[in-house]
């Protein structure tokens, strides 16, 4: 569907990811839902598709993730690559290799039939009063406006619910990721890489096996320009000592979070809330984004599916505690990540001690 049935809802979800299918599964318990995507459903999301076991941990009481959807090697451990030192440090993070538009699909399907999902449908503006809110949106080249009395934006890092609420835009890395080929067997890590010459805008690459195929992706700081070139660098230097990486057969393009203060974290203002990556949650020094997504959603539907409409924003902020002091204390942790020195450091580190840090980050 792709026109949303009726003018008036008692909750809408922007997002039809993680965060946004949690918050309608719960907020369903009020009444009526609609959860509306700006892209066309079933969505293609860009993203390495394994799931820490805080999103198990979450999870579990909706249902086991199904055999289906999880990839060869089935768990991936987090390994630590200083690729221009020759340094590899496996940790015992591990995490569950899945298909990611397969792990989304299972999660719509654990939604009740009061929710109505409707996809090419994108959030333009919103206003709000005491007693509900009015969202502008655009589907079909048609201009909707429709009413709800609570709404949860949920629509990723450059979150146009956020924007209109005036809550400010926070950066986003530029991420790119190719899909390639794989000409024989990978070990069954997720390898972070940190290579010093692709330049001081590059960030890190990763790869991750996914059965006949691998993940090989790169994040780049704001405003790099040109990341695609950039991206054929990394590409040509991994081939060069990875033969098995083959030819690319998708590359996609997408934003994360670039998460530096804890004033990037906003729960929302009124009677509209903001979860996932549009509220600021998730991890500023991994980039695990999918845990703190079915957490937020979770916490923002049981604030608005199980209190009073003007009093769901202090619910969900109640809610959120134990998430915002999880960020600020990977915050403080992140400038000695990032820096020189810290990555120097990391590389002459026991690695007992760095799988130690990697799974409190």
């Amino acid at each position: 569907m792709t026109t949303p049935s009726h003018s008036r809802y008692d909750t809408i979800v922007a997002g039809a990811g993680p965060a946004g299918v949690m918050s309608a599964l719960h907020a369903s318990e009020r009444g009526s839902v609609l959860l509306l995507d700006s892209s066309a459903l079933p969505r293609d999301k860009s993203c390495g598709g394994m799931i820490h076991d805080l999103t198990r941990k979450a999870l579990a009481p909706y249902g086991k993730i199904p055999d289906r959807i999880v990839l060869s090697p089935r768990t991936v451990h987090f390994r630590y690559v200083d690729w221009d030192r020759g340094i590899r440090k496996a940790t015992s993070l591990a995490f569950l290799n899945v298909d990611r538009a397969g792990f989304d699909d299972w999660l719509v399907s654990l939604l009740p039939s009061s929710v109505e999902v409707v996809g090419a449908c994108a959030v333009t503006g919103l206003t709000q009063d005491e007693y509900g809110v009015d969202v502008a949106c655009k589907s079909n080249g048609e201009t909707l406006t429709l009413r709800c009395e609570n709404l949860i934006g949920a629509d990723g890092a450059r979150s146009a619910v956020r924007r209109t609420l005036g809550e400010g835009v926070t950066q986003t890395y530029v991420t790119l990721q190719d899909f390639v080929t794989l000409e024989g067997e990978i070990p069954p890590y997720f390898d972070c890489v940190y290579m010093r010459s692709i330049g001081d805008e590059f960030a890190y690459a990763y790869v991750v096996p996914k059965g006949d195929r691998a993940i090989v992706g790169s994040v780049f700081y704001p405003k790099t320009k040109r990341p695609w070139e950039k991206q054929d660098k990394v590409l040509e230097t991994l081939r060069a000592s990875i033969p098995q990486l083959g030819e690319s057969t998708k590359r996609e393009a997408w934003a994360a979070l670039y998460i530096r203060s804890a004033a990037d974290v906003a729960p929302g203002g009124g009677r509209v809330l903001l979860a996932g990556e549009a509220g600021g949650f998730m991890s500023p020094t991994s980039g695990e984004g999918i845990s703190y997504a079915v957490r937020s959603g979770i916490a923002a539907g049981k604030a608005v599916g199980r209190h009073a409409a003007d009093e769901v924003l202090d619910a969900y902020e109640a809610a959120l505690s134990p998430l915002r002091a999880d960020i600020a204390r990977r915050l403080r942790w992140l400038p000695v990540m990032e820096s020189p020195i810290g990555k120097f450091f990391a590389g002459l580190t026991p690695t007992p001690i760095v799988s130690r840090i990697t799974r409190g980050l």
